[in-house]
Parts: C-alpha cells; sequence; structure tokens
C-alpha cells in the first residue's frame, strides 16, 4: 500500500486516534514485518470507535489478526495499561 494511502487512512476523524496512529505510522510501521502491516491495512477499514476502544484497553477484537495489530500499536504508542 502506498505510504500516501497510508498516511490519509490513519488519519481518523477522531484526534485520539490520530495521536495514536500517526506516530505508528511514522515511527513503528516501516520496521514491521510485511504480515503485521497487512494486519495494519486491515485494522485501517475498522470503526473509528472501535480502535478507540481497542487502544484505550476497553476491550479486545475478536479478530486474533486484529489482536495482534492492536496490541503492537499498544506497544509502541505510550497508551498506559490500566492496572
Amino acid at each position: 500500500m502506498e505510504r500516501n494511502r497510508l498516511f490519509w487512512g490513519s488519519r481518523r476523524g477522531m484526534l485520539e486516534l490520530d495521536l495514536v496512529l500517526l506516530p505508528f505510522l511514522e515511527n513503528v510501521y516501516p520496521g514491521l514485518e510485511q504480515a503485521d502491516k497487512e494486519r495494519y491495512w486491515k485494522l485501517l477499514e475498522c470503526e473509528d470507535q472501535d480502535m478507540f476502544v481497542w487502544f484505550m484497553r476497553r476491550q479486545d477484537p475478536s479478530d486474533p489478526e486484529l489482536q495482534r495489530i492492536v496490541q503492537i500499536v499498544r506497544d509502541n504508542t505510550g497508551i498506559p495499561q490500566t492496572p
């Protein structure tokens, strides 16, 4: 997927998601394995509200492929883990 499309796909309707996804795209995405890059593309097809809940650790995606990329994003964006 071309970089420009990824950038615009990572810009969401919620500022909170932009603050998570854009730094991830810039700093972490380039070093991902191809399979994880493809998982990220799949993640971008999800609804903003779902992603927000996942990134805030309120629930996890039911799809194991999405769960993997959500965890990678969580681990690399400084989102605190709730006790």
